[in-house]
């Protein structure tokens, strides 16, 4: 019975130990997240010398430092060493008593002798490491994990343990060193290194620097061909296009290879809207004969981006003509079939919009519309092409009938609301304000964000201007104006837009004419004058409903146009700002984080 009792009573003496403790660990990591540290020093003091518990010695340890107490905290280790000197963790942990301290050249022994008496083994190089990490030693971790590469004699180990110190610390030359190193044996890793590089790289100084590197590195292995594609996109994020392409092309003369790297960054030259470049790659690639697998694809991006070209800014008539005929010898090559729906596309764009034969651009639409099993949405985007002819030809039932007949396949789908807002433009044109607005009112309810906010602009165009007599004959001149834009009568557009005031003095329209016009401006690439309107909106019209999209368009300029980041960081930040609701507040923000540096885009 006293025996019984003896371990009853033993038992409720541990479960009040057990309690006790409990409560004094609660205790201690409350106090520790309080960052109270005088507190759960004295806690942790005791639950450590009860348990040994490593856990526990890492907040006692951390709060002595805190604190100051250097030399309690110096004594503690000590004795700990003395008890187990093989432990790497008391040893770095002496080192940072003595870092913290000011005894640098003491902490640096320490730290060193450590790094160096690590037997030859690879998973304890990598614990010392992670023990220097856990202590902010960053440096010596990395010391580590080189000195481990140099004793077992390769120097591929530890790779993603130091990119994530160099990149935690953005040392961004070692960061490139390191990435060049791996790459040598894993090219699989461009991806990462192109996305890491970014996310630390905020000046032409960084890229600067990836480039001397990689100059070194092609210089003694020009075979490599990753290094060169991690060359062309250090160029391609300066927008050094004219140097990314010199750099394949002699890549691919020393290599003799197919082309293909070429091939594909001269689509993100296009990408980039750098034309001219591309068309320069693609020409390249022709002159390696038609017995090149990639000569076909090259020849149709290469009339592609001649096409873009020769839409921009003043257009050359000769060069329509010249580019309407290459499209019209594909189509006679290779007939009217999918393979060639680019090229009648675009035929009938250039006939419609630039060549003046509407007569022609529609028989080719609707020679387009003949080909069989052509997916669904092609077949609409041609509807939706020759209902846009049927405009400019006057003919606006038959482009109506074409809209409509759009509108009900696609009923609430991005096409279907493209057909019904193209509609309810042909009735603003017209001058029919009236029906033009109900059709709006009902497409600013559309799951397609862009339709949707067209449509809204639209309706209050309209109910904003027909406020009194002035401003509704304002608004009829206005509305000839669109219609002339929207047949690439550039020249006069403007004219219109600038006689309306002259016609109708002190009209309602102010913003808008400055807006068309901005419009027209950047299309003909007279970027100067278009910054002047857009500041003009910005600065005499805040309560108009263009200050964004004046903002975004201004922004974009300075960015993509007048090479002045500054000013478009600026413009991007104060959209962000002063308009949350904006449609283009999520671009505008990823431009501005891109622009800082915290995310740099291909």
């Amino acid at each position: 019975m006293k025996k019984l009792i003896l371990i009853i009573l033993t038992c409720f003496y541990t479960m009040a130990l057990y309690a006790q403790d409990n409560v004094d660990e609660i205790l201690a990591y409350q106090y520790y997240q309080q960052a109270d540290y005088e507190k759960a020093a004295v806690l942790l003091e005791k639950l450590f010398n009860k348990s040994n518990n490593d856990s526990y010695f890492d907040l006692y340890y951390n709060s002595l430092i805190k604190i100051k107490k250097y030399t309690e905290a110096e004594a503690l280790v000590k004795r700990l060493i003395k008890q187990y000197p093989q432990k790497q963790l008391y040893q770095v942990a002496l080192g940072r008593i003595y870092q913290e301290s000011g005894k640098i050249a003491e902490a640096n022994k320490i730290y060193q002798s450590t790094i160096f008496n690590i037997p030859k083994n690879e998973f304890q190089f990598r614990d010392l490491a992670n023990i220097f990490y856990r202590f902010e030693a960053y440096d010596m971790a990395v010391n580590t994990f080189l000195q481990g590469r140099k004793t077992l004699g390769d120097e591929q180990l530890f790779t993603f343990e130091l990119l994530n110190i160099y990149r935690f610390k953005k040392d961004k030359v070692q960061l490139i060193n390191e990435y060049l190193n791996a790459l040598t044996a894993n090219p699989q890793l461009l991806n990462m290194a192109q996305s890491s590089l970014a996310n630390v790289f905020d000046s032409n100084n960084d890229y600067q620097q990836l480039q001397s590197a990689l100059l070194k590195k092609i210089q003694k292995d020009p075979q490599n061909e990753t290094f060169t594609e991690l060359l062309v996109w250090q160029f391609i994020q300066q927008q050094e296009y004219e140097m990314a392409l010199r750099q394949l092309i002699a890549q691919d003369k020393r290599t003799k290879g197919s082309g293909q790297l070429l091939f594909n960054t001269a689509n993100t030259f296009v990408a980039n809207k750098a034309f001219a470049t591309a068309a320069k790659a693609y020409e390249y690639l022709l002159s390696k004969g038609t017995e090149n697998e990639l000569y076909l694809p090259a020849k149709i991006q290469l009339i592609n981006t001649k096409y873009e070209l020769t839409i921009q800014g003043k257009v050359d008539p000769l060069a329509v003509k010249l580019l309407a005929d290459e499209f019209s010898d594909i189509i006679t090559q290779y007939g009217i079939s999918q393979q060639t729906i680019f090229a009648l596309k675009k035929l009938a764009y250039l006939q419609a919009y630039y060549l003046n034969d509407l007569a022609n651009a529609e028989k080719t639409l609707e020679q387009a519309l003949t080909i069989s099993r052509l997916p669904n949405t092609e077949l609409a985007q041609l509807k939706l092409d020759l209902g846009d002819v049927y405009v400019l030809n006057k003919q606006p039932w038959e482009a109506v009938l074409m809209y409509e007949q759009v509108a009900k396949q696609f009923e609430n789908q991005p096409v279907g609301s493209e057909a019904r807002y193209r509609s309810a433009q042909l009735s603003f044109y017209q001058g029919n304000f009236k029906f033009a607005k109900s059709q709006a009112d009902v497409l600013k309810a559309s799951t397609s964000q862009l339709i949707a906010n067209d449509a809204l602009n639209l309706s209050l165009l309209i109910s904003d201007n027909l406020q009194s007599k002035n401003d509704s004959l304002a608004l009829i001149m206005y509305a000839d104006a669109e219609m002339l834009q929207f047949m690439n009568n550039h020249k006069a557009a403007l004219a219109k837009l600038d006689s309306i005031d002259r016609s109708f003095p002190n009209n309602s329209l102010a913003d808008d004419i400055l807006m068309a016009k901005a419009k027209i401006l950047i299309k003909t690439n007279d970027y100067d004058q278009a910054v002047g309107q857009l500041k003009t909106i910005i600065n005499e019209h805040l309560t108009s409903i263009w200050v964004d999209d004046a903002l975004f368009m201004l922004a974009d300029l300075y960015e993509n146009k007048l090479n002045n980041v500054e000013e478009a960081k600026k413009l991007y930040q104060q959209l962000i700002t002063d308009f949350p609701g904006s449609m283009l507040n999520a671009e505008a923000r990823k431009r501005y984080r891109n622009l800082r540096g915290d995310h740099l885009g291909t």
